[in-house]
């Protein structure tokens, strides 16, 4: 199937039959198709889905199914529930599972218990707004503004259903994200933060690869109350030392000797050598890892946040390759539930290594999803280091905290079987992204451009291999300036 312009008249016909609850689910479900426009009505949205040809009548067909209008199918498309169910199961779908999932929470959910849940999210976020008589959809949009939310971060609106005893509802997150798991995120269609929706100079435009951002939120009294400024903070001056007056106010400071740590470990021994050269030439200081244990995962992030010469470097490069889930990371000794992937990030963060507060941190994962078994815990071990004990509340908060900025998070899945038919073989996104580096010329490219390059590298590979060998690449990113991996 091909997408193909629907008429103006029918769109039009379709947004006056349906009514101010219809209309906000619809939004919902489009949230990640037009990110220039997160304000827009309903019309104004499938209008410009339309125009740049992501609208069809499939689509359309698949929208009006979702919100259960299956009147409007028969009478204005001319189709029957059973054929849409027909086509979703046949063709790539315009909603992707997390959108779907949430929509059937808002449906299920009653106005009682929507202001239950609101109440209880003043333990998480206490300064956010939350106005009595919301929906279920616009209080998950504002907790995707947050980066509480979001298809790999579910575990809040688990905590909040269960204290509200719908614990039918939490099953059903449970069962999305098992199915999540198993399914390759190669046939989901991107998801865009909302935050990110309403910031388009940090989009990249239709990429092949989902796409979220996580928001670090600084508190400025405001006549004796707290505001919340979620804007992202622009500093001309690099935080840990004197900004070169060379360096254009848009981009990071990349000057150092060298340019920073980069951390590698490589639970799998495959690719140590190739990534330690390269990085040596891009101009790291390279420490390498192989086959650490859970405990020595956690002890080798604890020292390596703590090193001294952070101060005196503009970035930070941790690559981990292992096998794994989608959350987390196996090491050599333990399965699942693994070491939390949230956890790794966090011994970086500027609260936790405060050297490289202001400084680009990136993160290049290649993860082998492993299929979880029915053994498997239902939450991530996490491991605290000695000078990071944190309380109860905290833990029980912490992967619902935005504490982060200036991150680049590049995660690449592929099912542990393709490592399995080749135990010695370099994983192809690692290859591809050492191979761009490597090239003088590639090298001037900004860092998102370089991933973009990498993505169609990967995803041209992806056309010659069968679907249970393909890569597929995660972008998270809360970079606030142009990233050049050169001297700038």
């Amino acid at each position: 199937m091909t997408n193909c312009q629907v008429p103006a008249a029918l769109i039009h016909q379709i947004e006056q039959e349906l009514d101010e609850d219809e209309k906000e689910m619809m939004l919902f479900l489009c949230r990640d198709f037009i990110p220039d426009l997160p304000t827009a009505d309903l019309r104004e949205l499938l209008g410009a889905l339309n125009e740049r040809g992501k609208l069809s009548r499939l689509g359309l067909s698949e929208l009006l199914y979702r919100v259960k209008r299956f009147d409007l199918l028969k009478r204005s498309l001319r189709t029957q529930k059973a054929a849409v169910e027909a086509d979703l199961a046949r063709y790539p779908r315009l909603v992707s599972d997390y959108r779907v999932l949430m929509v059937e929470l808002n449906e299920q959910l009653d106005k009682k218990e929507v202001n239950s849940l609101i109440f209880l999210l003043k333990d998480y976020v206490p300064r956010m707004k939350m106005a009595k008589d919301k929906s279920f959809l616009a209080v998950a949009i504002d907790l995707e503004k947050q980066n509480m939310v979001a298809p790999t971060e579910l575990e809040l609106i688990e905590e909040c259903l269960q204290n509200i005893h719908r614990i039918d509802l939490k099953k059903k997150i449970q069962k999305y994200k098992q199915e999540a798991l198993m399914a390759p995120s190669s046939a989901q269609p991107m998801y865009i933060n909302a935050l990110q929706a309403s910031l388009p100079n940090l989009t990249l435009v239709d990429p092949p690869y989902s796409s979220g951002v996580w928001n670090m939120n600084k508190e400025h009294p405001l006549n004796g109350q707290h505001a919340i400024q979620t804007a992202p903070v622009h500093v001309s001056i690099q935080e840990s030392g004197i900004a070169s007056p060379q360096v254009p106010d848009d981009r990071y400071r990349m000057q150092s000797q060298p340019l920073g740590i980069c951390l590698i470990i490589d639970c799998i021994g495959n690719d140590t050598d190739m990534l330690e050269e390269t990085f040596q030439e891009v101009g790291y200081e390279v420490h390498c890892y192989k086959y650490l244990s859970v405990e020595a995962m956690n002890q080798t992030l604890h020292e390596a946040s703590k090193l001294q010469k952070h101060k005196d470097c503009d970035s930070f490069i941790c690559i981990l390759i292992s096998r794994g889930s989608s959350q987390s990371i196996f090491c050599t000794d333990q399965p699942f539930p693994g070491f939390s992937l949230d956890r790794v990030k966090q011994f970086f963060t500027a609260d936790s290594c405060p050297s490289l507060l202001g400084k680009p941190k990136l993160f290049f994962i290649q993860s082998y999803i492993v299929t979880a078994t029915n053994h498997e815990p239902t939450s991530l071990l996490e491991i605290d280091g000695d000078e990071q004990k944190i309380n109860t509340n905290a833990k029980r908060t912490w992967n619902c905290i935005p504490k982060a900025a200036d991150i680049f998070w590049s995660q690449c899945k592929v099912d542990v079987s393709t490592l399995e038919r080749s135990p010695t073989s370099s994983s192809f996104y690692l290859h591809c992204l050492a191979e761009i580096l490597r090239n003088p010329q590639k090298r001037k490219l900004s860092l998102l451009d370089i991933h973009i390059e990498l993505n169609r590298r990967v995803y041209d590979q992806n056309k010659f291999c069968h679907p249970t060998q393909h890569y597929s690449l995660l972008l998270w990113h809360t970079l606030r300036k142009k990233l050049f991996l050169s001297p700038s």
